[in-house]
């Protein structure tokens, strides 16, 4: 069995960290067997080198090694990607297509970025890991494989199976054995080594003198969070290396490519909802609710007073109810001349207190009988197309110069001229 050392120097792995060594260790360890393995760790950490390890080191090492992106692969086309699809199966597929699972078999494969699957491609995926069967897309052939899947991811997966994301029997199936990657800022005293053999290398490559550090600037890269851990390092090192002039990089010069912490980088946020969410949406919905009585407590006021006073407010609550609809002014809203009218109240006599409590058109304690000199309603609806009409007479069929008369928009007017087939 090779040294942990060795496995380093052959993989080009940099750093002491005692849980990078136990990272290692496992891989190691875990390599001569068939077991599910789950990488875990965040975005940055080289979560890649663990399963080559595993590979290079087990008995299926001379079979096909196969690396697989789940979250680049659109959610339409990745159960072909991996188990392959028939001739004809959907649009586009003019020929019969092996898939990974297939193409593989004997090898290994790695499925990075495993928390990305669609949820119908993780119970395929679950068939596989249990019993190695799989069927293309469009075929009703059940196919067999000896994979051995070896996946890795930056997402809590105990949070994506609590949210429905991901099945648990299927994270159980795949973390039989768990390697879990430490972030860079827990590997304090790999992080200068890292950042040195990133200079030389690019030193090299650029063919130019690398880049030195002065004692302030060491400090400071070592207490840098680095959120995007070594992926993060190794991008900082090559800006510098590039577009410094001066070999000996200060304090001053190193904080100018690293952004303050927290300032402008992408941050995890907990999209966990809070009680309180649901409160504050409650009382919207309370106060939209009890808005909307109070509007219509107001209409039925209003419609009493006209019935009660006849013709001398008809025209004033006219204004009144269009104004709440339109939210105008009176100068706004150009109004008609409104016509006599006469109410004959029945005996029963009305009072607003019984009027708020009744509907008034199931009501037959109330038959009010109106006598115009012109046969006109008070409807709304009718007041607001004679408004509509004459307005459009007066400006010659112009819907512009008829809305700004109205007060309302052209879209509304348009609307309305739709609605009542004007």
């Amino acid at each position: 069995m090779e040294t942990v050392q060795a496995i380093k120097q052959r993989f080009e792995i940099i750093g002491n960290d005692p849980k990078l060594n136990r990272s290692i260790e496992k891989a190691i360890q875990v390599a001569p067997t068939d077991i599910s393995v789950l990488v875990t760790g965040e975005s940055g950490v080289g979560k890649e080198s663990i399963p080559k390890i595993i590979h290079s080191l087990s008995h299926r090492k001379h079979g096909k090694y196969i690396a697989v992106n789940c979250g680049a692969i659109p959610e339409g086309t990745i159960d072909s990607e991996l188990f392959g699809h028939e001739k004809g199966a959907f649009t586009g597929a003019t020929a019969t297509r092996e898939g990974y699972f297939e193409v593989a078999d004997g090898g290994t494969i790695f499925l990075d970025e495993v928390g990305e699957l669609p949820l119908t491609t993780q119970v395929r995926l679950l068939r596989v890991l249990e019993n190695g069967e799989f069927i293309k897309v469009g075929s009703s052939q059940v196919q067999k494989t000896n994979v051995r899947i070896v996946a890795a991811t930056n997402v809590n997966m105990f949070e994506a199976i609590e949210k429905g994301k991901f099945r648990e029997d299927l994270y159980y199936r795949l973390s039989t054995v768990e390697i879990q990657l430490p972030p860079l800022r827990d590997r304090k005293e790999d992080i200068h080594i890292l950042f040195r053999k990133f200079s030389s290398d690019f030193a090299h490559k650029y063919k130019m003198p690398p880049i030195k550090l002065t004692d302030e600037a060491v400090a400071y890269l070592i207490r840098y969070r680095w959120s995007g851990n070594i992926r993060q390092l190794r991008n900082i090192a090559e800006q510098i290396s590039v577009l410094e002039t001066k070999r000996d990089i200060s304090v001053q010069t190193l904080q100018h490519y690293l952004p303050s912490e927290g300032s402008n980088l992408p941050s995890v946020i907990n999209t966990k909802k809070n009680e309180n969410d649901f409160s504050n949406e409650r009382e919207i919905l309370y106060k939209v609710l009890f808005d909307m009585k109070a509007d219509l407590n107001d209409l039925k006021k209003l419609t009493l007073e006209l019935m009660q006073n006849g013709t001398t407010k008809v025209q004033e609550a006219n204004k009144n109810l269009i104004q709440r609809i339109y939210g105008q002014n009176d100068e706004n809203v150009i109004f008609e001349k409104e016509p006599k009218s006469e109410i004959i109240p029945v005996p029963n006599q009305i009072t607003q207190e019984h009027f708020e409590d009744q509907d008034l058109e199931d009501d037959e304690n109330y038959l009010f009988a109106e006598t115009v000199e012109e046969e006109e309603t008070l409807s709304l609806e009718a007041k607001e197309i004679e408004l509509i009409k004459k307005s459009l007479e007066r400006n010659k069929g112009k819907r512009k110069a008829a809305a700004d008369e109205l007060g309302i928009s052209e879209r509304t007017l348009y609307r309305k001229i739709k609605q009542y087939d004007l």
